[in-house]
């Protein structure tokens, strides 16, 4: 899944930053009606990756497979370990 595609396919543009609140809102329940609906474990991951990106991940137990739960937990700490937008 490539992440430009996924805004395009979701939001409608691949920028996002000047989307209006009530797109967005329309994006990301789609986005969470897909994810519930996937039944590949990579798609599923993908989707609830861009969700965290956004704010909107449904929590862990989402995923039933442990090693699921672990990579999207593995995600998590990647994210929280990236500097600010802007550091060094």
């Amino acid at each position: 899944m490539n992440f430009d595609d996924q805004l395009q396919r979701y939001f409608g543009t691949r920028e996002i930053d000047a989307l209006p609140a009530d797109a967005m809102a329309a994006g990301i329940e789609r986005m969470r009606v897909d994810f519930g609906l996937e039944t590949d474990g990579g798609r599923r991951f993908a989707l609830w990756s861009l969700l965290f990106l956004l704010g909107q991940a449904p929590d862990l137990d989402a995923f039933e497979d442990a090693a699921e739960r672990e990579a999207a937990r593995n995600f998590m700490d990647l994210m929280d370990a990236m500097p600010p937008d802007g550091a060094d």
